[in-house]
């Protein structure tokens, strides 16, 4: 291996050229060595030139290929250009090929559909408990699980609660990894970071009736990572108007659909879900949930009346003060209308707590 690369961050160095830079930095010459690749390399100018070009200028003389770029620019141009100038190209296939295609799952169901990927992150107790008593502690989750979370925000474009957890928790909703000198979580390869500097996700409150308090948290630290407020369009015009001045961006939209097509219309490819189960509902009735990730604790909370407002969107005001009602699937005669089996699942052991991951679909 003479050099390695990844695309870091929107605007810079697409992998290939960073693999490159990398092999120039090492004093290693790339003309005749091969070329892995996740995903075909581009042949169109964008934010970068054509990654052909410099995989061309550079002699590479044979590029693997993992996985194809289902955009519409792309369209097999990329691997028609490197044959045409002389390059054996190769395309992966059995678990090469799976893996890079999971790998890259944000950026395949944006280029197919133009919304991002929705990923629910829920934690409960052994007794199906999502949120704590007033007056317990609000986790349910180990450490060593939130430190986990708060790299997943890191990776993710976007962080979306419902009203009802903004008005009981007041969060913050920034991506806080532990440091990697003390990090109580190994490392994870996809966490964005610029320099030394974690890349904050846009943080998104589901909020119909515009209820965000202007002393907020999310308010109050705009410095550390922008607020989108999506109202519906009978929010008080009052309340909207003040929620921008005080530097939030409103979004009004219809329902959840039409909430996820104005993200990914801002490029955004990934929203991590962490509003809780009445959140994770209506993006379950409107068919827009492609994986979860559950937490499972060793502990039980009690089925008394704890407060259903921090489980994600309902708030005091009833069911209609949460996330707009969604289509449901059409119910099933064997399996009712709400439930869905994951393409795939896994199950493992995060300090305490388990971790089932489950993928409802793939692009």
């Amino acid at each position: 291996m003479i050099g390695e690369g990844f695309h870091a961050e929107l605007g810079g160095l697409h992998a290939e050229r960073a693999a490159l830079e990398d092999c120039r930095t090492r004093g290693e010459d790339p003309a005749g060595a091969t070329m892995y690749v996740t995903l075909e390399p581009c042949a169109h100018t964008g934010r970068q030139p054509p990654c052909t070009e410099a995989i061309l200028e550079a002699g590479i003389s044979r590029v693997v290929i993992a996985s194809d770029d289902p955009s519409e620019k792309a369209a097999g141009r990329g691997p028609g250009i490197l044959r045409d100038g002389g390059v054996e190209v190769e395309f992966a296939a059995g678990e090469e090929a799976t893996t890079a295609r999971l790998l890259n799952q944000p950026f395949r169901k944006h280029a197919r559909t133009g919304l991002p990927l929705v990923t629910l992150k829920l934690a409960m107790s052994l007794d199906g408990q999502a949120s704590t008593a007033p007056g317990d502690s609000p986790w349910i989750s180990g450490e060593k699980s939130r430190a986990l979370v708060h790299q997943w925000r890191a990776e993710s474009d976007a962080i979306a609660v419902g009203i009802g957890t903004v008005l009981a928790d007041d969060p913050l909703l920034t991506a806080r990894p532990p440091d990697r000198s003390g990090a109580s979580f190994p490392p994870m390869a996809g966490e964005k970071r610029t320099g030394t500097v974690v890349r904050q996700p846009v943080r998104v409150v589901f909020d119909r009736q515009a209820r965000l308090p202007l002393g907020s948290q999310l308010l109050r630290t705009l410095d550390q990572g922008p607020v989108l407020v999506v109202v519906s369009p009978g929010a008080d015009a009052s309340r909207t108007a003040a929620l921008r001045e005080a530097g939030a961006e409103v979004l009004v939209a219809e329902g959840i659909e039409a909430a996820l097509a104005d993200l990914g219309r801002r490029n955004i490819t990934s929203l991590f879900l962490e509003g809780g189960p009445t959140l994770a509902t209506a993006f379950q009735a409107a068919g827009q949930l492609d994986q979860a990730r559950t937490f499972i604790a060793p502990i039980l909370l009690g089925a008394g009346d704890q407060d259903a407002s921090r489980a994600g969107g309902v708030g005091d005001g009833g069911v209609e003060d949460g996330p707009w009602p969604a289509r449901s699937a059409p119910p099933s005669p064997t399996t009712g209308p709400a439930r869905q089996e994951p393409l795939s699942h896994t199950v493992q052991t995060i300090g305490e707590d388990t971790l089932i991951t489950a993928r409802f679909k793939e692009w």
